[in-house]
């Protein structure tokens, strides 16, 4: 009997090029507060609250506001970002700014 053949034998190899240098798929989200110097201020601080939604360490975010995740996460001695809490405070009245990025995906 002869080599198990697979299916992938069927298809060429085909080698991916690189893509842009500094671009790479496992590449982490920016830290909060970095790369938003070419946005404008408000843009700047949606941005800030996107990766807060983004970062995993103060819990899930669904169900809640930002600002009782904010809350929920500094109760519990997670040291979330002050900046945060701040723009918060500042935008109280803007749902922008304080429902979680998924707050119109149904649960």
């Amino acid at each position: 009997m002869g080599r198990k053949r697979f299916i992938t034998d069927s298809y060429p190899v085909v080698k991916k090029r690189e893509g842009p240098p500094g671009h790479s798929k496992r590449e982490l989200a920016p830290e909060l507060g970095e790369d938003t110097q070419s946005l404008s201020q408000e843009e700047a601080q949606l941005e800030l609250l996107r990766q807060f939604d983004l970062a995993w360490q103060y819990g899930p975010c669904t169900g809640i506001t930002r600002m009782q995740r904010w809350h929920r996460a500094e109760q519990m001695g997670l040291k979330p970002p002050l900046e945060v809490h701040q723009v918060l405070k500042t935008h109280s009245e803007d749902p922008r700014f304080q429902f979680s990025l998924w707050h119109l995906y149904p649960l």
